[in-house]
């Protein structure tokens, strides 16, 4: 575990356990340098307690490098909630879970991600104040999907020369919160659609409502497409599918879509444009720091549509120096987080 957290830069991992709700969680503190950690709380199934373990880290650092990319006043965190087997009161549970989250003293603030709702954050915010995405504050999907439109286009000026979706065929993968609403957004904007789920409920409506074509979880990596847009869990960029990719462009939702560091490099080896997933998807973080900040609506608005100069910049250099885009937002990344590091340990 040590050396998984030291392999990451992680400051903390926490541990809770609370057998009259049957809570099992962790928090994963990245860094704190610029600010109090930020990030979602998953409550979905695993099938042990390392692979939680290993998603709460992996998470942690993609919001460390996602805030700092953003230019946010936050450090990196994330929080993974193991599913109970039986039965559970989810109300009771969340609580419960909100206590865990005020015993850090501010140090992580807790928001919505896979697997929960609004009605969960109101009901950690019954325990704690160090939450986001409550009733009050709203849902950051359609800011999420509002910056991966926004990361779209600008991955098809640098690629394509243009930006205009009635001439493109997007490759989507997974049709939650983000995905819908992202989905939607690409069909009103004319795009062809071509679409996955595992809910067959999701991609029924997808065909009826937007004309989407639905393939099979499998096969859409090969789809030949523009684009392969992953909005659903991550790694799905792996040794197993990456040659299966017919696209030119991979831009999606998705968090931690590379399943190691070399697939970054293997996709620029391909030609493939890759928009690193922690800017691009930063939308969502975008809105939860500015809300919890009390921000107003318009501001968050203009620091999402940001997004598109940002990528379009970090291709160009990219472009110019011969490397990967992911690499280049990796050491882009670092170095805001080791400056403020030395600034922290300086004030100290």
């Amino acid at each position: 575990m040590f050396r998984q957290m030291e392999s990451a830069g992680l400051q903390d991992l926490h541990f809770w356990q609370d057998p009259d709700t049957g809570l099992q969680a962790i928090i994963a503190i990245h860094d704190t340098f610029r600010g109090p950690a930020i990030g979602g709380c998953r409550f979905i199934t695993y099938p042990d307690t390392s692979a939680a373990i290993e998603d709460a880290i992996r998470l942690a650092r993609g919001m460390s490098y996602k805030s700092a990319l953003a230019g946010l006043p936050h450090g990196g965190g994330k929080s993974v909630i193991i599913k109970p087997a039986g039965r559970y009161n989810r109300g009771l549970l969340m609580q419960s879970f909100g206590r865990f989250v005020d015993s850090l003293d501010g140090r992580y603030i807790t928001a919505m991600d896979s697997g929960t709702q609004i009605s969960d954050m109101d009901n950690i915010a019954l325990s704690t104040r160090y939450v986001t995405c409550t009733q009050d504050m709203g849902d950051p999907s359609p800011s999420t999907a509002d910056g991966v439109f926004a990361g779209i286009k600008a991955s098809l000026q640098f690629r394509l020369g243009h930006n205009e979706l009635d001439k493109v065929h997007i490759a989507l993968q997974g049709l939650g919160h983000v995905g819908w609403a992202l989905a939607k957004q690409l069909h009103n904007a004319g795009a062809r659609l071509s679409v996955t789920d595992i809910d067959p409920v999701k991609t029924a409506r997808a065909k009826t409502e937007l004309g989407a074509t639905v393939v099979s979880p499998d096969e859409i990596y090969d789809v030949e497409a523009d684009i392969f847009c992953p909005c659903g869990l991550g790694a799905i960029i792996s040794p197993d599918t990456i040659n299966r990719l017919r696209c030119g462009i991979v831009a999606g939702s998705a968090n931690n879509q590379l399943a190691d560091e070399a697939m970054g490099d293997a996709l620029c080896e391909r030609g493939i444009l890759y928009a690193p997933d922690y800017l691009i998807n930063s939308g969502g973080l975008i809105f939860v720091a500015l809300q919890h900040a009390r921000h107003h609506e318009q501001a968050i608005r203009q620091k999402v549509a940001t997004i598109y100069d940002s990528l379009l910049e970090l291709y160009q250099h990219a472009d110019a120096d011969q490397l990967a885009t992911s690499y280049v937002a990796d050491i882009r990344a670092e170095a805001i987080i080791h400056q403020a590091s030395l600034k922290s340990h300086q004030a100290a």
